[in-house]
């Protein structure tokens, strides 16, 4: 089943905004056209693009680094690049 997205003029855009306003924010994305054109998309803006995954700070507070993170393995790997055993 494929939902169609509601398309609305630009008339009726402006005198049900309110009553669009809240349906953009339940979730229910519409359309804004000009004589039949679509011109804009209306939805929330917490609501993800389609094909986008919030991965960003999914783990925050979670997850810890040790203090001397960005220092661990130069040794190792200062020997690595000198050539020396």
């Amino acid at each position: 089943m494929r939902f169609i997205m509601q398309t609305v003029n630009i008339h009726e855009a402006k005198t049900q905004l309110s009553r669009l306003i809240e349906q953009a924010v339940k979730g229910d994305s519409f359309i804004i056209a000009k004589a039949g054109k679509p011109l804009v998309k209306v939805t929330r803006l917490d609501a993800p693009s389609a094909g986008q995954v919030r991965r960003l700070g999914f783990m925050a507070g979670q997850i810890t680094a040790p203090d001397d993170f960005d220092r661990m393995g130069s040794k190792e790997i200062e020997l690595l690049f000198s050539g020396e055993e």
